[in-house]
């Protein structure tokens, strides 16, 4: 184990003692309990089994042996990844019929695209999705009638807020499954620079739409490496869904031996049978640094600072970007995916995909190896790749000694970075993360005078009206989570880039999101405190000098007098429309960026102090 993994590791394990002693506690106070379902009473599973076909009526009422498997489904049509979900609960109901067991529709949750909803109103939703859906996940689990769980959910903040949920019903088993992305289409690097003629009026919009819809065209997750394929890779570098399962086409032959096999699989690890794995004790300190690394290995998306801080708390663990920022000084970068590259997730998969990906960081002392997984004890049963074998039948073998496509996947000994992809940036304007892999190192430091913003399309304006066509650090304030919500900013993106590629230093500072599919300039993200609490971001003037510099990792005003200046306090902006004002207690209760941006309960001492050290 390299050294600063180990030292990372131990350092999260000594802050997060209390808490998680008392999560392990709670969790162990309900395995105790035992299986529910036979310690209800007769109306209560009356009405659990009233609407069941008759065959698993007989198997709820008289054979308390077998497992009743909750299913939770982020099914819906405007999602094009969760599309495929339409079937699986008939799938994986016939699959545990086949072992004797009964699946239960138990719930769905809410799934929202932030592709469709990217630069609108309904993006201050966006964060706060991912909370709505862990309370929904846990409505669905709080029947008590279910022995296991199975997660049907891939996107932006449903795997986060469906884990969320599972970890605090921790004595429960649950196994992901996912639905694979997209066939590719037009090439992710040609829809950049169609949107970047589109931003500069080079185009129109009929030529932008055809465009899109030549990249967005099919059934399956969208192929460039945003924060739902991010998702993926953590699933499953955390033991969570089936190796090799996250990126096979939704109409692959595989496809439907592997959601079988995920059903098979829930049913030989509840506590009705020998190998009892109950996700809250899967879900440990190793595990998380797993995902921080395989995070960084990866070059994935820059929203995981927020999710894995917030699914942590959920296990009882406290993660803190100093955390992310000393592995990312030992993690190398093994993958070249849009943005990092030219590739998408289908040339990921080809290359080896994330069995190649996982064995290249074990041997390299990167990852934990003796954790709990889905499949037992030990992470290395995840260096093995599904195949389909000539009767029809599902076998796992070893993955391929080498990158099929050294562009695409690298080895650990010749990785394309050094580094890992994130970096924190510290300095008198608070913390914040800046995302290097897509990120040309000349470009990593950029010092220039600052022009100050309210909104997105006030940064839009001034670049159409060419006010920005100079060395420039964009600062947009009041975008945080108890602002706004914070939504993404990834309309952006071209128009910075247009400016970058025309030769100016530029550079973006925000207290507000990124796309997990930005990352062309440097961009300081996620800023803490920010504006709306009184980080000093709300004290910036158009003028002042900015210095941002991703090898040292800083991010300072140098203006004379900075810090002695009155913060002024933001106008609270009533949100109204699009449901917004339905959200205003979430907006008034969130942690910070770092901490999560969590808005709902999660522990029995909410206000405990901690340290971040």
């Amino acid at each position: 184990m390299h050294p600063q993994v180990q030292a990372v590791t131990e350092r999260i394990i000594a802050r997060s003692r209390p808490r998680r002693q008392r999560y392990l506690q709670q969790l162990q106070n309900a395995v105790q309990q035992g299986p529910l379902r036979g310690q209800l009473g007769c109306t209560n599973l009356a009405h659990t089994y009233a609407a069941a076909p008759v065959a698993e009526k007989l198997i709820l009422q008289q054979n308390h042996r077998a497992a009743n498997i909750a299913i939770i489904s982020a099914y819906n049509d405007i999602l094009s990844a969760h599309a495929p979900y339409q079937s699986y609960p008939q799938q994986l109901k016939a699959a545990l019929a086949k072992a004797g067991q009964v699946g239960q529709m138990a719930g769905g949750v809410p799934a929202m695209c932030d592709g469709v909803t990217q630069g609108q109103a309904g993006m201050e939703l966006s964060l706060f999705s991912r909370d709505v859906i862990a309370l929904s996940t846990a409505v669905a689990l709080s029947h008590q009638v279910f022995d296991g769980s199975l997660l049907l959910g891939i996107c932006d903040k449903i795997v986060p807020g469906l884990l969320m949920a599972a970890l605090r019903f921790g004595h429960l088993p649950a196994v992901f499954v996912p639905s694979g992305p997209m066939p590719s289409g037009i090439s992710n690097s040609d829809k950049a620079k169609v949107r970047q003629a589109y931003a500069a009026g080079d185009i129109g919009r009929d030529e932008l739409l055809a465009s899109e819809m030549a990249s967005y065209h099919s059934e399956g997750t969208c192929t460039f490496y945003g924060t739902a394929n991010s998702n993926q890779m953590l699933l499953e570098i955390m033991g969570l869904q089936l190796p090799g399962s996250s990126f096979i086409n939704p109409n692959h032959p595989l496809r439907p031996l592997l959601t079988g096999a995920a059903a098979a699989r829930i049913g030989e690890i509840t506590a009705l049978s020998p190998g009892f794995m109950p996700i809250g004790q899967l879900v440990d300190e190793r595990t998380l640094v797993n995902a921080m690394v395989g995070l960084l290995a990866t070059g994935g998306s820059t929203n995981h600072s927020i999710h894995l801080p917030a699914i942590a708390r959920m296990a009882g663990i406290t993660l803190d970007w100093q955390d992310l920022a000393d592995l990312s000084d030992v993690v190398p970068l093994l993958a070249r995916v849009y943005p990092n590259g030219k590739a998408d997730v289908n040339h990921l998969q080809q290359a080896g995909g994330m069995p190649f990906v996982i064995r290249e960081l074990l041997d390299a002392g990167l990852l934990h190896e003796e954790v709990n997984t889905i499949l037992g004890k030990g992470l290395r049963a995840f260096t093995r790749v599904p195949q389909l074998q000539t009767d029809g039948t599902l076998q796992w073998q070893p993955v391929a000694a080498e990158s099929s496509d050294l562009t695409v996947l690298a080895p650990a000994h010749a990785p394309f970075l050094r580094e890992g992809g994130i970096k924190l940036l510290q300095g008198n304007l608070g913390r914040a993360i800046m995302k290097v892999s897509a990120v040309p190192d000349d470009r990593w430091t950029v010092q220039a005078p600052a022009r100050v913003f309210s909104s997105q399309q006030a940064v839009l304006d001034a670049y159409r009206a060419g006010a920005l066509n100079r060395d420039v650090v964009v600062v947009l304030r009041g975008q945080g989570p108890a602002a706004n919500g914070m939504p993404e900013l990834h309309q952006l993106t071209p128009a910075l880039t247009n400016l970058q590629d025309a030769g100016y230093r530029v550079a973006l500072v925000t207290d507000g999101r990124m796309s997990g599919a930005s990352g062309k300039f440097p961009a300081a993200i996620h800023l803490c405190p920010e504006a709306q609490q009184g980080g000093m971001l709300g004290a910036v003037r158009d003028g002042d000098m900015i210095r941002l510099d991703g090898h040292s990792g800083t991010l300072t005003v140098l203006t004379d007098g900075f810090m002695a200046r009155p913060v002024p306090a933001l106008a609270v902006v009533r949100q109204q429309g699009v449901g917004r004002e339905l959200f205003a207690g979430f907006r008034a209760r969130c942690s910070r960026a770092d901490e999560g941006a969590i808005s709902i309960g999660w522990d029995d001492d909410d206000n405990e102090q901690e340290s971040t050290s």
